[in-house]
């Protein structure tokens, strides 16, 4: 064991600086992370959500990089997914602070999906753990929805009940592609609410700006004129006083 938690220790400090460098590059695009406890069902949501052949296996610390992608199909504005570890009960000291360096990106995300196997018996504990290592962080003030995973293997009853015990989370299997799509869509929903919709002018001579028009934005509709391309976009507030000082 004491061998094991010496490995450990040491991908996770490899790990914690290659974040670091790999985070400063894309702190400005809207990131959704995906948290909960070991084996709820992480990889295999990351997997679907965004088209990736992320590591899927049923044991401790299958996941031990916090990996990152794109929401596939790609989005406008693009939206980052991230997989962290998975947490589990009294972890041993000697992890601690490494296992909480790659929780970072729970910190960096806008929206947290607490991803719980609602098959296990035991999915509530777990459930109060991760929100114990996530408040213990700081990152607990995130906006955050419940994501009960594996619902495939519970009888109409049990889906009832938790349905009465959770009203306000998402059931799904990870495996259907129409639940799936429900999880992408509520991503998307969070992401636009506070996006407003305006048209700007954008000079021929600034095309290179449709790049980061494109990557930040929803684009509603392009018309050409004689002074440049007026697009109708939907964007944050931030962004749209951004390129209104750029054009």
């Amino acid at each position: 064991i004491r061998d094991r938690i010496a490995e450990l220790k040491t991908q996770l400090d490899a790990i914690r600086n290659e974040q670091n460098n790999r985070r400063s590059s894309r702190r400005e695009s809207p990131c959704v992370a995906l948290v909960g406890y070991t084996n709820a069902g992480k990889s295999s949501l990351m997997r679907a959500l965004t088209g990736s052949d992320g590591l899927v296996a049923d044991k401790l610390f299958a996941t031990l990089d916090t990996t990152v992608r794109v929401m596939h199909p790609e989005s406008f504005p693009r939206v980052l997914v991230s997989d962290t570890v998975g947490f589990i009960k009294k972890l041993p000291h000697d992890l601690v602070a490494s296992f909480r360096s790659t929780l970072d990106e729970a910190l960096n995300a806008s929206l947290l999906l607490f991803t719980v196997d609602a098959s296990d018996p035991n999915f509530r504990s777990q459930l109060d753990v991760t929100r114990g290592v996530l408040r213990e962080i700081g990152a607990d003030d995130q906006d955050q929805f419940i994501i009960l995973n594996k619902v495939d293997q519970l009888t109409t009853e049990q889906i009832r009940a938790l349905r009465m015990e959770y009203p306000e989370a998402i059931m799904i299997s990870a495996k259907k592609p129409e639940d799936v799509k429900r999880v992408r869509d509520l991503v998307l929903s969070f992401f636009e609410r506070d996006m407003v919709e305006e048209s700007v002018l954008v000079p021929y001579a600034k095309s290179h700006l449709t790049g980061p028009i494109h990557e930040k934005s929803r684009v509603l509709s392009e018309d050409y004129e004689d002074e440049g391309t007026l697009m109708k976009l939907r964007a944050p507030k931030d962004f749209i006083a951004w390129l209104k000082k750029q054009v």
